[in-house]
């Protein structure tokens, strides 16, 4: 049974979310990426099959979901509270959390600050944001300058521009000549450059508080997934994977940073494989 949207007044929030039951089966909670959304893990959730129920959203910023309330709402603080406002009110008890980049930054908060909820965690090209306050004012204004670009666009046409300029970002590897690239790129297009320069304002890594000191605190199963291509996230998800004992890392083949779509099959046998015998 799928369900559209829900409404929170108290957390300000409009929700728009799908949730599919299977019957006596676990929840899985998907949190996508920048740019992503409801749409983001369709094609692991179709290997997945009838498994697992699902239960995916609009993040804040992106696809349906409306901030009802001030820019605050779009902070990680307030957006992971809004997430558990929604799992009461959808009688969700405890569920099973993947979490994609961004979304994965959000998962790993919602597991130190939340840690009775969820099962197991699975956190897919992630990071407990930056260590120093330097690190951090120098990723804002970076930041910023994209936030400018992105409430600067007025047509698909720049959109699409941006889109691929993004793309070809080191991280991403190869992702560009992937057959689903240009499939993912309309999804894409279907966000509002002006929601998502609040959500990279709000929520971006430099203005996430740092987690790296409260991994140490961390209390349930975490499987780090990083794609081979992915430098960057295979060095900070080492450094996760030392800071807790309860983290396992897994590095995809064939993969940069977004493993859900370049490798599809091995990230959901990965998915199988840590939520069997919960």
């Amino acid at each position: 049974m799928n369900s559209p949207e829900i409404t929170l007044p108290e957390q300000n929030y409009n929700f728009h979310y799908s949730f599919t039951k299977n019957l006596d089966k676990p929840v899985i909670l998907f949190l996508h990426g920048f740019m992503g959304n409801i749409e983001e893990f369709d094609a692991a959730i179709k290997l997945l099959d009838n498994d697992f129920s699902y239960l995916t959203l609009d993040l804040p910023g992106h696809g349906k979901t409306q901030v009802l309330g001030g820019d605050e709402y779009y902070k990680i603080e307030s957006t992971a509270q809004g997430i558990i406002n929604l799992l009461d009110n959808l009688n969700i008890q405890k569920c099973f959390l993947v979490g994609y980049s961004m979304g994965g930054r959000l998962a790993l908060y919602l597991t130190l600050y939340f840690p009775e909820r969820f099962i197991k965690v699975v956190l897919e090209s992630a990071s407990p944001g930056l260590p120093t306050n330097a690190e951090r004012l120098a990723r804002i204004k970076s930041d910023y300058q994209i936030t400018c670009k992105l409430i600067r666009i007025i047509d698909e046409n720049e959109f699409h521009t941006f889109l691929n300029n993004w793309y070809n970002l080191p991280i991403f590897g190869n992702i560009k000549n992937h057959p689903a690239y240009q499939r993912m790129l309309e999804s894409r297009l279907t966000n509002n450059p002006l929601e998502l320069g609040k959500s990279l304002q709000f929520m971006g890594t430099g203005y996430q508080p740092s987690l790296w000191d409260k991994i140490e605190e961390n209390q349930l199963p975490l499987l780090l997934l990083v794609g081979e291509f992915d430098e960057k996230f295979v060095n900070i998800n080492t450094a996760i994977s030392y800071r807790t004992e309860l983290a396992k890392l897994q590095i995809i083949k064939q993969a940069g940073h977004n493993t859900h779509l370049e490798n599809t099959w091995a990230f959901v046998e990965n998915l199988r494989k840590f939520f069997a015998n919960f």
